[in-house]
């Protein structure tokens, strides 16, 4: 008979293994999961007051939260993003034909600097201007052959996406319906005391909603005023420009300046001058301001962590994750000090964040 030692071990060995290979299971849908958990979170509080509303129907109130999930954070996300595809397609055919010429605008760009600019670019080995005008076309149309790829798997994956979508609906009403109950199961089986089970999974709460909401509003608003100015000021793709922006808010120092900066001084080099002005005033007192304003009210000092961490754990993430690692980065990187946090609760030796 094998001993109880033995049986022990066997049934840890079973566990690790079905556990893995359940994941593994799971790994093709891991965002459309990540999203069903994310959105839950984020949702619960509306989803509270529905069902004290609707008298504790459950089904009803879950229904309705999915309902106004979808109104309010899927659909738009998923119009922007198919007029931001077309977008750049059409940038993509522009590109392709030459009527678009990246390359002539950098070089007429150059040759607009002040002599000693000039001198600088000649010093660092860039005052050869047809190289350079060779080298940004070269650069330019691999990067529209790379987007036209990109517009090519959207095409070609548009029944993956679908069936991922669905799962995603289909998983947040059930999370929505069912979610604390399943909360507590899952804290009943972690080995850990309650007290800090309780303080995990608060914080796990607290840091999720802090975080997206943290990235992902500041990120849209400073992308949508972005691209509102570029409209206004009648600068080509600005729809595409602003999404672009709001990937770039992501990343702390430089962010959305990345776009809007290099465009102001074209603007003012080229004669141009209230348009270029106007740009860099609406880039620096409104779209610069949206981070510093907006960011602590919806983070708090609790849970905001320095810009070198967010800023490594953004680029991490979107390397080893995709697009969906400009919000999973932060987020591993926000619990992972949450959680060394909880081992000493002493303010003078916690980790910042």
């Amino acid at each position: 008979m094998p001993n109880p030692t033995f049986k022990n071990k066997a049934f840890i060995l079973l566990l690790l293994l079905v556990t893995v290979a359940f994941f593994w299971i799971l790994l093709p849908f891991y965002g459309a999961i990540f999203w069903a958990v994310v959105l839950a979170v984020l949702f619960n509080p509306l989803q509270d007051r529905l069902i004290r509303r609707t008298g504790g129907r459950g089904n009803l109130s879950a229904l309705l939260t999915l309902t106004i999930c979808l109104l309010v954070a899927i659909l738009p996300v998923i119009f922007i993003t198919s007029a931001v595809v077309a977008e750049g397609s059409a940038l993509y055919q522009r590109l392709e034909s030459g009527e678009l010429n990246i390359g002539e605008y950098v070089t007429r760009f150059v040759a607009m600097l002040p002599p000693s600019a000039q001198q600088q670019l000649e010093n660092i080995g860039l005052h050869d201007l047809e190289g350079l005008q060779k080298k940004i076309s070269s650069l330019a149309m691999t990067g529209s052959q790379l987007l036209a790829t990109q517009v090519f798997a959207i095409g070609q994956g548009t029944f993956e996406f679908f069936v991922g979508f669905f799962v995603m609906l289909y998983l947040l009403f059930f999370l929505l319906r069912d979610g604390r109950p399943l909360i507590r199961s899952i804290r009943d089986t972690i080995p850990l005391e309650d007290s800090t089970k309780h303080r995990l999974q608060i914080k796990f709460t607290r840091v999720v909603r802090a975080t997206v909401k943290g990235n992902l509003v500041v990120a849209v608003v400073q992308g949508a005023l972005g691209g509102l100015i570029f409209w206004l000021l009648d600068i080509p793709s600005p729809l595409l420009w602003g999404v672009l922006m709001a990937f770039l808010s992501l990343l702390p120092a430089a962010g959305a300046g990345i776009v809007w900066a290099p465009v102001a001084a074209y603007l003012m080099l080229s004669g141009s001058l209230w348009q270029g002005l106007i740009l860099t005033a609406f880039g620096v007192l409104v779209i610069g301001m949206v981070d510093n304003i907006l960011r602590p009210i919806l983070v708090g000092k609790d849970t905001r962590m320095p810009d070198y961490l967010i800023l490594i754990s953004t680029l991490g993430g979107l390397a080893l994750l995709g697009l969906n690692g400009f919000v999973i980065g932060p987020l591993i990187a926000a619990l992972f000090i949450a959680c060394w946090n909880l081992l000493d609760p002493r303010p003078e030796t916690r980790l910042p964040g």
